[in-house]
């Protein structure tokens, strides 16, 4: 199975994640840098799912997306 969706499902997917669950997509990121240091994809996912309850769908799009700006912010 593929750790990352398509570009376009990642994108309807995190326009989704507001509406869903009742939080934006910078709440969820700053979630993540909050909590436990894990280091795996899975392991990030498995925290989300259980600990505030998200789909894995999201949950994936959503440590996808941190992932994303955390590379972007050591290219700059």
């Amino acid at each position: 199975m593929s750790l990352v969706f398509s570009e376009e499902t990642h994108r309807n997917l995190l326009s989704h994640i507001p509406q869903c669950t009742g939080r934006g997509v910078s709440e969820w990121l700053r979630a993540l840098d909050e909590g436990p240091a894990l280091v795996r994809f899975e392991e990030k996912v498995s925290w989300l799912r259980g600990e505030h309850d998200l789909s894995y769908g999201h949950a994936k799009a959503i440590v996808h997306e941190h992932d994303l700006r955390r590379a972007a912010r050591r290219l700059l």
